[in-house]
């Protein structure tokens, strides 16, 4: 268990993450016109789409806008949920346009419903503004019935009634409701209902009544389930799905009035209602007192700027005792690789949860800056493409950092394995090769920080067991003020051969450093070499300028790697150019990660020509250099294919 944290809240946590829930993210592609790739209404969408993330106006949760010219006009809506922040607003917008563009590639009407990720984005060629639309609908529902269905029912239906009335008289910005309600056998029934802020009082209820009648009425007695319609949306469930800051400002809901014979019943609610008032105060409580008994760790000046200590994340404390259980006293069996940092150990609470613990070495090359930098960058850091930290542990001598264990291990341990690498075929490389650019997206423009990562390669990329890929090892990252563009450091750190030019040499940095660095990752992805090793047939070059000239002789396809020969040639083609954009030697001519995404996801994009690649440092050149050519003091830095921290499962 954690220290300073009430065993409620972590009681509370592991049983949510065991629970079902109903999947939410829905694409609706609607035939009847369609564009052209090349069209100027997709050059409208794709404008109108992008302008979303950048207007102000989605900070309050809504945005709609127009784009173009009759017949060319693009109309297009975003809306997230009243109790997202506005940092989660624009992520999960971010993510859906991708998504919706990949899912609907030439429609002129489509709408993505991602409300597991708390938002509804939607376009078409013919005003959707003021509008009711109740059709199509969709709802994804729980499997699982109430224990009493009826007496569940007698609980539900109310709070949903009184929600909409509530919604539907929102403001022009907001309509928008929550509660929860205590129902029979100890349960709580959560539910959200919300409308776009462009319809009336009217409009709003006859949307939410409609999806209500007709879709949420035939699976009462179920779990939970998310209803949905163009113009509203209808969710309940039996665990806390939303923000529950949010539901301080709503009024409780109208509670069903007990009948004359229902005397158990009613008895029964009463002690509902205490044991969950109880229960609420205890929660509050603790969170109080954790927030109270934070202890003050000293924080040096470390690599990132900022003056947060690590207290602002003092309840994701572990105690040591509980991870050295976890470990069998950090025992060679559960060891799953070293590292610069040290060791990395498997284990297992006794609730079940695997864990992942980086162990830090008494002699590591890493040590307190690279611990502190993770804990207070990680744990900031929510994206289904970073490895989530769980917590760490900071007692005596001890530095540990426990996160989510990953069996599938990290990427290095396929893509450069001539048996393993037969396993990943095109469809997944390009799977990891789109996640690891929305994870630096993420990084670079959307989280509330802004963070270099800096040691961006194949062996930072964990897989999780359907093999998407996680951004991992934080102690070498950066955080950079939003408006802020470029940083310098007399501390270069990384690994050579994913190094750019004006870093290894000037310790020079920006997001266009990530930028090199993935470029060199998708190369590798295609061809399944290590650039660090890599020769060429004649000449010895390596495989950033080889690419590039097998790319100007109009042979790439001899760079694929061969257990890939029968897939799709034209998507690798597309990616070697697009990593060859991405290790140019003039940091202005490398794309930003919004552009590589779009160029990942939008075939009709046009690609620019790339220069030649920059000449990058490795561990055989490194060797015959007497000094780093820099004005950095020591480089730490991995000189083979060996991470900084490497997960190997058993």
């Amino acid at each position: 268990m954690k220290m300073g944290c009430s065993k409620l809240q972590i009681f509370f946590y592991f049983a949510l993450i065991h629970l079902a829930i109903p999947t939410a993210t829905q694409n609706i592609c609607t035939n009847t016109d369609n564009y052209t790739s090349n069209s100027t209404y997709r050059a409208n969408l794709d404008g109108l789409l992008t302008s979303i993330i950048y207007n102000t106006k989605i900070d309050y949760g809504f945005y709609n806008f127009s784009a173009g010219e009759s017949p060319d006009k693009v109309y297009a809506i975003a809306l997230c949920t009243g109790d997202a922040s506005p940092s989660e607003c624009r992520s999960c917008i971010n993510e859906s346009r991708y998504d919706l563009l990949q899912a609907c590639p030439n429609q002129k009407e489509a709408i993505n419903w991602a409300w597991d990720k708390k938002c509804l984005i939607r376009y078409s060629y013919k005003s959707i503004f003021n509008k009711l639309e109740t059709d199509p609908q969709r709802a994804s529902v729980r499997v699982d019935n109430f224990t009493d269905v009826a007496a569940s029912n007698n609980v539900l239906r109310p709070l949903l009634d009184s929600l909409r009335k509530r919604a539907a008289g929102g403001n022009s910005t907001s309509k928008f409701a929550l509660q929860s309600v205590p129902a029979p056998h100890l349960q709580t029934i959560y539910s959200l209902l919300q409308c776009t802020p462009d319809l009336s009082e009217l409009e709003c209820n006859t949307c939410l009544q409609d999806v209500q009648d007709d879709t949420v009425a035939p699976s009462y007695g179920k779990q939970g389930g998310i209803f949905l319609a163009p113009s509203c949306v209808l969710r309940y469930e039996t665990y806390l799905f939303y923000n529950p800051s949010a539901e301080t400002t709503s009024p409780p809901p109208e509670l069903p009035i007990s009948t004359p014979g229902k005397e158990s019943n009613s008895s029964r609610t009463v002690i509902i209602v205490v044991v969950t008032t109880i229960a609420s105060a205890v929660l509050i409580i603790s969170i109080s007192i954790c927030i109270y008994l934070r202890a003050r760790i000293p924080v040096d000046k470390a690599e990132i700027d900022t003056d947060d200590q690590i207290s602002v994340v003092e309840c994701l404390q572990f105690d040591f005792g509980k991870i050295k259980v976890a470990t069998e006293n950090f025992s060679n069996a559960n060891k799953l690789g070293e590292g610069g940092f040290g060791a990395v150990y498997k284990g297992r609470f006794l609730n079940g949860q695997e864990i992942a613990v980086k162990r830090l070495s008494k002699n590591s090359s890493q040590g307190e800056i690279e611990f502190k930098n993770e804990v207070m960058l990680v744990a900031r850091l929510q994206h289904r493409h970073l490895v989530r930290l769980l917590g760490f542990c900071f007692e005596g001598d001890e530095r540990l950092l426990v996160y989510e264990f990953l069996p599938n291990a990290s990427l290095d341990r396929f893509i450069f394995d001539p048996i393993k690498r037969a396993q990943l075929n095109w469809e997944k490389r390009y799977k990891i090769i789109e996640g690891i650019a929305r994870g630096l997206l993420y990084l670079h423009e959307d989280s509330q920080l802004r963070i270099i990562h800096r040691d961006l390669k194949a062996s930072n990329i964990l897989l999780d067991a359907y093999m998407n890929p996680k951004i991992s090892d934080f102690g070498m990252a950066r955080l950079f003020q939003l408006d802020q563009t470029q940083g310098n450091t007399n501390r270069i750190v990384g690994t050579y051969g994913y190094m750019p030019p004006e870093y290894l040499y000037h310790g020079q940095f920006s997001v266009k450093s990530d930028v090199f660095s993935f470029g060199v990752l998708v190369l590798e992805m295609v061809t399944g070499h290590k650039n660090h090793t890599f020769r060429g047939e004649d000449s010895g070059e390596g495989l950033l300028n080889y690419a590039w000239k097998k790319w100007k002789d109009g042979t790439t396809s001899n760079l694929v790697d061969p257990t890939l020969r029968t897939d799709s040639t034209i998507e690798m083609m597309r990616c070697i150019h697009i990593g060859l954009l991405c290790v140019q030697e003039n940091v202005v001519n490398r794309p930003t990660m919004a552009s590589v995404v779009l160029m990942l996801n939008s075939e009709s994009m046009t690609l620019s020509i790339p220069s030649r690649p920059a000449f990058v440092m490795d561990s055989h050149t490194r060797s015959s250099m007497g000094s780093t050519p820099s004005r950095s003091s020591p480089v730490q830095a991995s000189v083979n294919n060996v991470s900084i921290t490497e997960l190997d499962p058993r």
